[in-house]
């Protein structure tokens, strides 16, 4: 089945935004996808700031989403926008470096005044790196999605909302892939 990459964009460990990526990538794995996740606060941090995306941790970073039909890219807000540890990364992609690929941005925030941030932060940015089809985004209100423990727990309306997206990114991975041989 195809690769899909849960990038994850969080500085911080644990954080709902990893949390989210891997309840996606685990509902996707259920549904025959290939998984792999990505958590760009794991890469050499000297390499993103320094844009070497030859070295080795990048170089494969790089080629796994280059490899990849799907991208589900999550992010928590800060100041209105993604983090700058997420644009770090997507600045190494290739300028189009998403072309041919499905995108679905999921983004977590504190406030409802950052509802706004995937269309006006995230898209054009997504867009920009040539992705074929980003699908309708989810923007997670950190009080509807509690940390416990290793695990998280969603507010049904909110998860009800979240599978929806979800399913959405599965059928066009699923269109837009080609056929297995």
């Amino acid at each position: 089945m195809a690769l899909i990459v849960t990038l994850s964009g969080s500085p911080s460990h644990p954080s709902r935004s990893s949390l989210i990526a891997a309840q996606v990538g685990g509902r996707l794995a259920a549904a025959g996808f290939t998984i792999e996740s990505l958590d760009v606060r794991d890469l050499p941090a000297e390499d993103l700031l320094h844009a070497r995306p030859d070295s080795p941790r990048l170089s494969a970073a790089l080629g796994l989403i280059e490899r990849a039909r799907g991208v589900v890219v999550c992010t928590p807000v800060y100041k209105a926008a993604y983090t700058g540890l997420l644009k770090s990364f997507l600045d190494l992609l290739p300028q189009f470096g998403l072309a041919g690929k499905v995108v679905l941005p999921l983004a977590t925030g504190g406030t409802l005044a950052h509802v706004l941030v995937i269309d006006y932060a995230l898209r054009p940015v997504l867009a920009s790196l040539g992705a074929q089809h980003i699908v309708g985004g989810l923007f997670l209100l950190d009080t509807l999605c509690d940390r416990e423990g290793g695990s998280l727990a969603i507010d049904p309306e909110l998860a009800r909302r979240l599978d929806a997206v979800v399913d959405d990114f599965a059928r066009s991975v699923r269109l837009l892939s080609p056929p297995q041989e």
